[in-house]
């Protein structure tokens, strides 16, 4: 299900970017005192296709291809970090579009724009908060754990494990 949810995300995020590009090419051949509002429109369909995509990739990568419940912190950490980074952005650029529109129309609606932009700081504050705890976490429970990127690497660093208590019974103790 997963797979299906994040294939649709992705073709509707595509479909935005169509939408979107499909004003600017139309909006061409109109007047220019319309063509600022279509291309603010433009950006902002854009910056949504690729908070979307995004969803639909995270969706696709970590619950339809890997689809594994029991992840090391710190992998969860960087995933989860990729994700709302990439949200973050989104918010942040929508929230400039929407004080370029509001600025136009009228000063008054430059609320909605401001709550807007502290909703990104909020996501931002959050996301340090999360790391710095869930570091905090990975070095309480011994350390962030690399992943191998293949089998060759994998062997080297079990037979690493099972070197290191050998050699460090071997040294002599430091005396101070």
């Amino acid at each position: 299900m997963f797979g299906f949810a994040s294939i649709f995300l992705i073709l509707l995020a595509g479909a935005l970017i169509s939408y979107a590009g499909w004003g600017v090419v139309s909006a061409i051949g109109q007047s220019a005192e319309n063509i600022d509002s279509i291309l603010l429109e433009a950006v902002g369909y854009t910056i949504i296709s690729i908070a979307v995509f995004d969803v639909g990739k995270y969706l696709l990568e970590e619950e339809a291809i890997r689809a594994r419940e029991l992840r090391h912190a710190g992998e969860a950490r960087r995933s989860l970090t990729k994700f709302i980074s990439t949200i973050a952005i989104a918010v942040f650029l929508e929230a400039l579009v929407a004080v370029f529109e509001a600025a136009k129309q009228d000063m008054s609606m430059m609320l909605c724009p401001t709550l807007l932009m502290f909703v990104g700081v909020a996501l931002i504050v959050g996301l340090g908060i999360f790391q710095r705890l869930s570091i905090e976490v990975e070095m309480e429970t011994g350390g962030p754990r690399k992943e191998p990127k293949n089998d060759a690497e994998a062997r080297e660093e079990k037979e690493e494990e099972l070197e290191a208590p050998a050699e460090e019974s071997s040294r002599p103790a430091l005396q101070s």
